[in-house]
């Protein structure tokens, strides 16, 4: 299950399958994407909180929750991953809206990178971090193999990669996957301080440096520069930027809408 709510600008996405540890079915990803796409057009939300109930934040695919019978033809597993596992990912990543992932427990395959798309990271002292697929002989999929390389580098998405071992919430962040590590009854308080800073910020402002600084990593220099010259110029258009600039001459702090 999958539940959500909007708060003072911010929506909370939680899952809510505990007893799964919030395994994910198709079902599931389905109304994640769906959700986080409706967020990036809605002009009410302007941050987005993903967490969950119980031990886990999320186990991963719940391999248990269809996938359909019948015989397995040529095409089928690699079209499975583009329509599910990478298009949850693309669904974060793509977010128009800042989104904080709220990590309270194990964050294992899809799940840890559900987590690690996110564009901020706070966990649980409780969280562990999985790259499980090795344990299942499998190759990493949910754009393991494209966060991991870009948050710690090639060598240790390798070793997380390649062994499979637990990594506790102290060590993801000492290595650069986490932004901050809180104890378990701090979390969601900690959480929405975070969202409601990034909610009452300037909205659009935010959308274009999370584009910015995605793409930033996939192109080189000329590239770079000139996207941020365009996402400024679109900046400049919005009424959130007059209010900063006017804000600053006047010496007062500025007050933002998300316009």
């Amino acid at each position: 299950m999958v539940r959500h709510r909007t708060e003072g600008g911010t929506a909370w996405i939680t899952l809510d399958r505990p007893h799964a540890m919030n395994a994910l079915t198709w079902d599931h990803r389905e109304h994640l994407i769906a959700l986080l796409d409706g967020f990036s057009a809605d002009p009410g939300v302007r941050a987005v909180v993903l967490t969950a109930t119980g031990r886990g934040f999320c186990a991963g695919a719940d391999l248990k929750g269809g996938g359909g019978g019948g015989e397995r033809v040529p095409g089928d597993v690699a079209r499975t991953i583009r329509r599910g596992a990478q298009r949850l990912v693309s669904a974060v990543l793509d977010c128009e809206k800042p989104v904080v992932a709220a990590v309270n427990g194990t964050a294992a395959g899809i799940g840890s990178h559900l987590a690690l798309a996110c564009d901020l990271v706070i966990a649980s002292d409780r969280a562990k971090f999985t790259e499980v697929f090795v344990r299942r002989g499998l190759v990493p999929d949910g754009g393991g193999a494209y966060l991991l390389p870009r948050l710690v580098g090639p060598q240790k998405a390798k070793e997380l990669m390649f062994f499979g071992d637990s990594l506790p919430a102290a060590e993801a962040e000492r290595m650069g996957l986490v932004n901050r590590v809180v104890p378990a009854d701090e979390l969601e308080k900690t959480a929405r301080e975070w969202a409601d800073r990034l909610a009452s910020g300037p909205t659009r402002a935010l959308a274009l440096t999370k584009r910015l600084v995605n793409d930033s990593l996939d192109g080189g220099r000329s590239g770079a520069f000139e996207a941020e010259a365009q996402a400024q110029e679109i900046n400049m258009t919005t009424a959130d930027a007059a209010e900063g600039v006017t804000a600053f001459v006047e010496r007062r702090a500025p007050h933002y809408r998300g316009r």
